[in-house]
Protein backbone atom coordinates (compact mmCIF):
# COMPACT_ATOMS: atom_id res chain seq x y z
CA UNK A 1 0.00 0.00 0.00
CA UNK A 2 0.76 3.48 -0.79
CA UNK A 3 1.22 5.78 1.94
CA UNK A 4 -0.60 9.15 1.68
CA UNK A 5 1.37 12.08 1.58
CA UNK A 6 -0.05 16.22 1.82
CA UNK A 7 0.21 17.83 -1.33
CA UNK A 8 2.55 21.14 0.02
CA UNK A 9 1.70 23.12 -3.49
CA UNK A 10 -1.14 25.26 -2.31
CA UNK A 11 0.61 25.73 0.94
CA UNK A 12 3.59 27.11 -1.23
CA UNK A 13 0.83 29.16 -3.48
CA UNK A 14 -0.64 31.01 -0.24
CA UNK A 15 2.63 31.39 1.12
CA UNK A 16 3.88 32.93 -2.24
CA UNK A 17 1.20 35.63 -2.27
CA UNK A 18 1.66 36.78 1.24
CA UNK A 19 5.05 37.44 0.79
CA UNK A 20 3.81 39.37 -2.10
CA UNK A 21 1.58 41.33 -0.32
CA UNK A 22 3.61 42.31 2.72
CA UNK A 23 6.28 43.42 0.41
CA UNK A 24 3.73 45.93 -1.33
CA UNK A 25 2.29 47.51 2.04
CA UNK A 26 6.00 47.88 4.13
CA UNK A 27 7.07 50.53 2.35
CA UNK A 28 4.03 52.95 3.11
CA UNK A 29 4.96 52.66 7.26
CA UNK A 30 6.54 56.07 7.58
CA UNK A 31 10.37 55.74 7.84
CA UNK A 32 10.88 58.39 9.82
CA UNK A 33 9.42 61.11 12.25
CA UNK A 34 10.04 64.85 10.78
CA UNK A 35 10.79 67.36 13.45
CA UNK A 36 10.38 70.64 13.30
CA UNK A 37 13.90 72.39 14.13
CA UNK A 38 13.63 76.46 15.29
CA UNK A 39 15.95 78.11 12.97
CA UNK A 40 18.86 80.24 14.41
CA UNK A 41 18.02 83.28 15.91
CA UNK A 42 19.00 86.11 14.37
CA UNK A 43 20.47 89.55 15.85
CA UNK A 44 17.17 91.57 15.14
CA UNK A 45 15.47 92.63 18.58
CA UNK A 46 12.51 90.71 19.55
CA UNK A 47 9.61 92.71 21.43
CA UNK A 48 8.66 90.96 24.59
CA UNK A 49 4.98 90.25 25.16
CA UNK A 50 4.22 91.95 28.53
CA UNK A 51 1.65 88.63 29.25
CA UNK A 52 4.93 86.66 28.97
CA UNK A 53 5.60 84.93 32.62
CA UNK A 54 9.00 83.51 33.27
CA UNK A 55 10.25 82.02 36.37
CA UNK A 56 14.15 82.17 36.35
CA UNK A 57 15.79 79.79 39.33
CA UNK A 58 18.99 81.07 40.02
CA UNK A 59 22.16 79.56 40.43
CA UNK A 60 21.75 79.53 44.41
CA UNK A 61 18.14 78.46 44.21
CA UNK A 62 16.84 81.62 44.62
CA UNK A 63 13.18 82.50 42.68
CA UNK A 64 12.32 85.08 39.95
CA UNK A 65 9.09 86.18 38.53
CA UNK A 66 10.58 88.11 35.25
CA UNK A 67 12.69 91.07 36.86
CA UNK A 68 10.97 90.48 40.03
CA UNK A 69 13.51 89.39 42.70
CA UNK A 70 12.64 87.89 45.92
CA UNK A 71 10.30 85.57 45.87
CA UNK A 72 11.75 82.85 48.06
CA UNK A 73 14.10 79.77 47.24
CA UNK A 74 13.37 76.26 45.87
CA UNK A 75 12.50 75.37 49.22
CA UNK A 76 10.56 77.66 50.17
CA UNK A 77 8.17 79.12 47.15
CA UNK A 78 5.16 80.00 48.65
CA UNK A 79 6.43 83.59 47.77
CA UNK A 80 6.04 82.64 44.23
CA UNK A 81 3.17 80.73 44.53
CA UNK A 82 1.62 84.11 46.18
CA UNK A 83 2.32 85.86 43.82
CA UNK A 84 1.44 84.19 40.59
CA UNK A 85 -1.97 83.93 42.58
CA UNK A 86 -2.02 87.37 42.64
CA UNK A 87 -1.45 88.50 38.57
CA UNK A 88 -3.95 85.66 37.52
CA UNK A 89 -6.54 86.86 39.90
CA UNK A 90 -5.91 90.48 38.72
CA UNK A 91 -5.73 88.98 34.68
CA UNK A 92 -9.23 88.20 35.75
CA UNK A 93 -10.73 91.19 37.37
CA UNK A 94 -9.20 92.87 33.93
CA UNK A 95 -10.69 90.74 31.98
CA UNK A 96 -13.95 90.92 33.83
CA UNK A 97 -14.23 94.65 33.57
CA UNK A 98 -13.07 94.71 29.65
CA UNK A 99 -16.45 92.10 29.00
CA UNK A 100 -17.33 93.50 25.77
CA UNK A 101 -14.03 93.25 23.89
CA UNK A 102 -13.01 90.21 21.88
CA UNK A 103 -10.92 87.07 23.52
CA UNK A 104 -7.77 86.62 22.35
CA UNK A 105 -6.94 83.97 20.37
CA UNK A 106 -4.81 81.06 21.19
CA UNK A 107 -5.39 81.00 25.01
CA UNK A 108 -6.60 77.27 26.12
CA UNK A 109 -7.51 78.77 29.40
CA UNK A 110 -11.34 78.48 30.69
CA UNK A 111 -11.54 81.66 31.98
CA UNK A 112 -9.96 83.22 28.77
CA UNK A 113 -6.58 84.88 30.41
CA UNK A 114 -3.67 83.81 29.50
CA UNK A 115 -2.04 81.80 32.34
CA UNK A 116 1.30 80.18 30.93
CA UNK A 117 4.45 79.86 32.61
CA UNK A 118 8.14 79.26 31.43
CA UNK A 119 10.73 78.11 33.94
CA UNK A 120 14.29 78.68 32.90
CA UNK A 121 16.72 77.00 35.02
CA UNK A 122 21.01 76.38 34.90
CA UNK A 123 21.62 73.40 32.82
CA UNK A 124 23.56 71.56 35.67
CA UNK A 125 20.77 71.73 38.06
CA UNK A 126 19.09 69.21 39.45
CA UNK A 127 15.83 67.62 37.56
CA UNK A 128 14.41 67.22 41.42
CA UNK A 129 14.62 71.05 42.13
CA UNK A 130 13.27 71.98 38.98
CA UNK A 131 10.47 69.97 39.65
CA UNK A 132 9.67 71.45 43.38
CA UNK A 133 9.70 75.10 41.10
CA UNK A 134 7.11 73.22 38.09
CA UNK A 135 5.12 72.28 41.33
CA UNK A 136 4.72 75.77 43.57
CA UNK A 137 3.85 77.47 39.71
CA UNK A 138 0.91 74.97 39.42
CA UNK A 139 -0.04 75.60 42.90
CA UNK A 140 -0.10 78.94 41.39
CA UNK A 141 -2.56 78.78 38.71
CA UNK A 142 -0.36 78.35 35.72
CA UNK A 143 -0.92 76.00 32.91
CA UNK A 144 0.60 74.84 30.69
CA UNK A 145 4.16 75.00 31.64
CA UNK A 146 7.05 75.65 29.80
CA UNK A 147 11.22 74.71 30.08
CA UNK A 148 13.05 77.18 28.39
CA UNK A 149 16.64 75.00 27.45
CA UNK A 150 19.01 77.67 26.57
CA UNK A 151 22.14 78.75 28.26
CA UNK A 152 21.90 80.48 31.08
CA UNK A 153 25.27 82.34 32.81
Amino acid sequence: MNKPTINVTPLIDVLLVLLIIFMVISPLKPAAFKAKIPHELQNTPVDENIKTLVVLIGSDGSLTLNREAGLGTIDDSSKLTDRLKDVFLKRTENLDQAENQTPEKGIDSPDGIERTVFIKAPKNFPYGEVAKVVDAVKLGGAAPISLQVDSLE
